[in-house]
């Protein structure tokens, strides 16, 4: 029997995990429960898109939680202001997001390491102050003053998804499967891009950026790629999730939201397949725990951050798959 090679390996484990994705809601009935996960799988994409663009493409970028600004206030934006249903809303939402960061990146990506960084934050930091500080009334929705960019309360009570409608109390497995449908995706993509050919490039420019050059490789023309790329996905995440919620606000913005998703990314482990989605549920699970804490739970993050970043550099998944070799090579010197 010939085996499988590491890119079919991962293409099967995605399907497993969608698939066991599909089948819960058969064991889990509580609506409260759903939700949490429907809220795991967006933070697991955001993750997952954050992870190819700064562990395998090595762009030090903080505009991720601006991609997800954008895809949030497009589908909002788009439902509001232009009537679009929602099913149409939410990829015009998310290709608004991949254009958004062509033009960042095309600006951003003549730079490296950490300037990349302070550039993209700041950029991202810039847009949120325009938001906010936008009080001038736009248009007239049900008898409310709404701004254009939704100043400092946001967009709220838009069209969701429709299942509330049309499921009426199982309206939670509707919006579920939807973002499930989102989450599918952007796994498959993921992979698809870490163990394809795309991938080698990316690693190749992390790694070595002259000997990539020396293959022919353009530096700048793969790190916009892949720029552009997750914030494609990384705006459907933001999408679904103001489809789901019924609501996107410059909460999206805040630093502790931004110090969540890198935690998720280091704990679980950066520049791996799977450490992400680890790192989300773990996360997840660390903060409801500390939901009562207040600004405690933003401790906790730093706290996890330092821990793994000088315990456990690589993260999790470094280390079970660390313990999985050691485990089969001592089953196998017992076996001799």
């Amino acid at each position: 029997m010939t085996a499988l090679s590491p890119f079919q390996r991962h293409i099967a484990v995605g399907i497993a995990v969608i698939a066991g994705f599909c089948l819960l809601p058969l064991i889990i009935t509580e609506r409260y429960l759903l939700g949490e996960i429907v809220v795991f799988f967006i933070w697991a994409m955001v993750a997952m898109n954050w992870n190819i663009l700064m562990g395998h493409a090595g762009v030090f970028s903080l505009a991720q939680m601006l991609f997800i600004a954008v895809g949030a206030y497009g589908m909002a934006m788009g439902v509001t202001f232009i009537g679009l249903n929602v099913w149409a809303a939410i990829p015009m939402a998310a290709v608004s997001s991949a254009l958004l960061a062509l033009v960042i990146g095309m600006a951003c990506l003549r730079l490296t390491g950490a300037y990349v960084a302070l550039l993209t934050y700041a950029i991202a930091e810039m847009i949120h102050v325009l938001i906010i500080t936008d009080t001038e009334c736009f248009t007239l929705v049900r008898n409310n003053c709404q701004q254009l960019f939704g100043g400092s309360t946001g967009f709220s009570r838009f069209d969701d998804f429709g299942f509330r409608a049309l499921l009426k109390g199982s309206w939670m497995l509707g919006n579920y499967y939807t973002v499930l449908a989102a989450f599918a995706l952007t796994v498959l993509a993921c992979v698809v891009i870490i163990h394809g050919r795309l991938g080698l490039a990316f690693r190749a420019i992390r790694d070595n950026p002259g000997y990539a050059a020396s293959r022919g490789i353009d530096r700048k023309k793969y790190q916009i790629i892949a720029f552009c790329v997750t914030a494609f996905l990384t705006g459907l995440a933001g999408a679904v999730y103001a489809a789901h919620f019924r609501f996107a606000g410059p909460s999206l913005f805040d630093f502790s939201t931004l110090m969540f998703i890198l935690a998720m990314v280091v704990v679980g482990g950066l520049g791996s397949t799977w450490g992400p989605l680890i790192g989300t549920g773990l996360m997840m699970v660390v903060v409801e725990l500390a939901k009562d804490m207040g600004d405690a739970r933003n401790l906790i993050l730093g706290l996890a951050l330092i821990l793994f970043v000088m315990v456990m550099p690589k993260g999790l998944a470094h280390g079970i798959s660390t313990l999985g070799r050691l485990t089969r090579g001592s089953k196998q010197q017992k076996a001799k």
